[in-house]
């Protein structure tokens, strides 16, 4: 596979290469969008935090390190049950080496970040079983379409990225309502994916709300209401906003299906000004299929941050090469537009001692 730099062209390498062609040397704005969803709190579903009533607690925790360096709604920094940190470790790292600002926008949060964030108007998603999952998803995608346009006049290009719990779960009902098949496909934070347990939720989810399969491929709106998450919409939005002006790096995992899947319903033509940013360790998840997912939903291109954690004298980092977290808090994304801001004098081997660097003074040696 073709390399620029440290970024892999993973997926339609023309159109990647094009699409990379445009960043290097530009200065790019990073949004993260955050909300919770009842869904994460579902047992054994999201390794989003070490409970799964912490989960509330994660998109916060995550956007104040981006921003404050530390966290403060909780002790410590957001960790899986067995004690691995946050990729948000990663996108603070590669933000703060490439001198890159981030924006935090809301789709609708349990508990608020002690940061600055803009508030698209969005509720808490409720737990996708009921049916009714999230409410008002037209007003807030048209919200942060304004917020998006907006944005894009300030910046060469956004690169968005999110964090919210249970979003694979949720990405998984939302792309199996409009018609793409995405069972066995998503990916997870944890160590054994549990497929089973996601599909289960999410026919349970379907059943409630009385939808079939790709009986709502023309309408996204009623999707996301149905069975998806606050993020979706508050992500879907800027990139509709943004994409008519600016590149917009799509900064995640499976999860970007979903949100892609309502951007290509709502408006096709958006999608020529996009590309998806994700990590290596994505790319190499055998439990999942990002590829997959996204050639059945557009002619989007992807690529990936080379980042390997297999060196690092650190346990927590290490563990990233045995498959857990992969990405999130537009880590891939984050990493890439350092890569390509600094024209390849911010690599994969500074960027880790970067991250060792922010790790050891959060985390201690461990």
């Amino acid at each position: 596979m073709k390399k620029i730099f440290d970024v892999i062209l993973v997926h339609n390498e023309s159109k990647a290469e094009t699409f990379l062609g445009k960043l290097v040397g530009k200065k790019p704005l990073f949004i993260c969008t955050i909300g919770t969803t009842e869904t994460a709190k579902i047992q054994s579903i999201s390794a989003a935090g070490k409970y799964p009533e912490m989960t509330d607690y994660t998109p916060p925790a995550d956007v104040e390190l981006l921003l404050l360096g530390r966290c403060k709604c909780i002790s410590g920094v957001p960790v899986t049950p067995e004690g691995i940190p946050t990729p948000a470790l990663i996108t603070m790292s590669a933000l703060k080496l490439a001198d890159i600002p981030a924006l935090i926008a809301s789709g609708g949060l349990k508990i608020n970040p002690f940061v600055p964030f803009l508030n698209l108007g969005g509720s808490p998603g409720r737990n996708i079983r009921t049916g009714k999952a999230v409410d008002d998803v037209k007003e807030v995608i048209e919200r942060a379409r304004i917020a998006g346009e907006n944005l894009a006049k300030t910046t060469d290009y956004l690169v968005v990225g999110e964090s919210i719990p249970g979003g694979t779960t949720t990405t998984l009902a939302v792309l199996l309502a409009m018609g793409v098949d995405a069972r066995q496909k998503v990916s997870s934070s944890m160590f054994g994916n549990p497929h089973e347990l996601k599909i289960k939720t999410v026919e349970a989810g379907l059943r409630a709300s009385g939808v079939k399969f790709g009986a709502l491929t023309e309408d996204p709106v009623k999707a996301v209401s149905c069975v998806g998450d606050p993020m979706i919409p508050a992500f879907a939005g800027l990139v509709l906003g943004a994409t008519g002006k600016v590149p917009v790096l799509m900064a995640g995992g499976t999860q970007m299906g979903a949100v892609l899947a309502v951007v290509n319903a709502l408006n096709r033509d958006a999608l020529g000004n996009v590309a998806i940013g994700t990590t290596r360790w994505i790319m190499v998840d055998k439990t999942a299929d990002l590829r997959g997912i996204i050639s059945k939903i557009a002619d989007v291109p992807i690529l990936a941050a080379d980042l390997n954690f297999s060196q690092s004298k650190f346990d927590g980092l290490r563990a990233y090469e045995t498959g857990v977290v992969k990405e999130g808090v537009g880590a891939g994304g984050a990493a890439i537009a350092a890569m390509m801001k600094s024209e390849g004098s911010i690599t994969k081997e500074t960027l880790l001692r970067e991250i060792e660097r922010n790790y050891e003074q959060l985390v201690g040696s461990k």
